[in-house]
């Protein structure tokens, strides 16, 4: 299920990002909280936006638990874009599809994880989205959305 896009009202010239959560961040503020911490993706949405607005750039903010969306989202960016913000949550660690998608996505990337995925299980030390973005944020909370905003925004406009 998607949650409700972020368009702050776009104008020609102004930067659009989208931000896409993978499975089962719609339930953070519930889920393991001693993890993710007790933000919902609610909070972290209106956090997003609120930066957006300081940076005059548009977010598009979207949550999938379907791989294939997913992979669907990375491609519309891909033509409608200038940057994307990606957590992948475990599809992180699975989903080959994710990652042929974002190596057809030729525009900066950035992956965030709320949790540092390095001092976790062994299996959730290798990312496939890795391997195919300009950088990586983990084991900042929700802080960690905001300066992937702020880091994109500058790898956008320094091109």
């Amino acid at each position: 299920m998607a949650s409700a896009s972020i368009d702050n009202n776009a104008s020609d010239g102004q930067l659009r990002i989208m931000v896409l959560n993978g499975p089962n961040l719609n339930l953070l503020g519930s889920r393991e909280p001693e993890i993710y911490g007790a933000q919902t993706l609610a909070d972290i949405e209106t956090a997003v936006a609120d930066l957006a607005s300081t940076l005059d750039v548009t977010v598009d903010f979207r949550q999938s638990n379907t791989e294939g969306e997913l992979v669907s989202w990375i491609q519309e960016a891909g033509a409608d874009c200038q940057g994307l913000i990606i957590n992948g949550a475990a599809y992180t660690h699975t989903s080959i599809a994710i990652y042929d998608a974002l190596l057809a996505f030729e525009l900066p990337a950035i992956e965030v994880h709320l949790s540092n995925i390095f001092k976790r299980e062994s299996f959730r030390h290798h990312s496939y989205v890795s391997a195919a973005v300009d950088g990586v944020i983990c084991g900042l909370g929700a802080k960690g959305y905001l300066l992937a905003l702020e880091s994109l925004v500058h790898l956008i406009r320094a091109e």
